[in-house]
């Protein structure tokens, strides 16, 4: 799992925190924080958390790009610090990465259902929106996650330094006939939750 943070202490230990069991499980066996510059207590969660921690530039697409570099695994999940995974993602996740593999392909990534944390008409139509916009557009954004085999990703090309949406440039890349989504929500607390 790679997260990109910059002063996000709250946001990461909750985010954290709702990986536990997937961890406990073996879904997550490493946590990447790339880090650009924090000068709250963003450092000491990840750390306390046992993440490996990796010196950001600022850019989130080069920084998402670095910690992929990093990460041991086949599998990447790219993850807002905003976002809490609902209890049982892993599950589904892992059904996901098995069908694949009894498929033979490794060549399709996955998104979550964007949910807002808050209550109201204006939550659900930022739901709606994210959903058209991402299967419509093969535009994921950065609260809905991203898992992704790394061969795929290293094929499209990875996260890209300079892209506006970095989740949606890679989204566009992968293409919507390879991009899947998962009924498990990424529960956003971000802005407009």
């Amino acid at each position: 799992m790679i997260l990109s943070t910059r002063n996000d202490e709250l946001a990461l230990a909750h985010a954290l925190a709702a990986l536990v069991p997937a961890a406990a499980d073996g879904m997550v066996r490493e946590v990447i924080v790339v880090d650009s510059g924090s000068t709250d207590g963003t450092i000491a969660v990840a750390d306390a958390a046992g993440c490996k921690i990796v010196e950001g530039v600022g850019e989130r697409g080069a920084d998402l790009a670095k910690g992929a570099a990093m990460a041991r695994s086949d599998w990447l999940l790219f993850l807002s610090p905003d976002v809490m995974l609902e209890a049982g993602w892993q599950r589904e996740a892992r059904d996901f990465i098995d069908r694949l593999a009894m498929a033979g392909s490794a060549s399709r990534a996955a998104s979550f259902r964007l949910a807002h944390a808050g209550f109201g008409w204006q939550s659900r139509l930022r739901e709606l929106v994210a959903v058209l916009r991402a299967k419509l557009l093969a535009a994921p954004l950065p609260e809905q996650g991203l898992l992704v085999p790394s061969s795929l990703y290293r094929a499209v090309g990875g996260h890209r330094g300079g892209a506006r949406l970095a989740e949606s440039d890679l989204g566009r890349r992968i293409g919507r006939g390879r991009l899947s989504f998962l009924r498990a929500r990424a529960i956003s607390r971000g802005a407009g939750a």
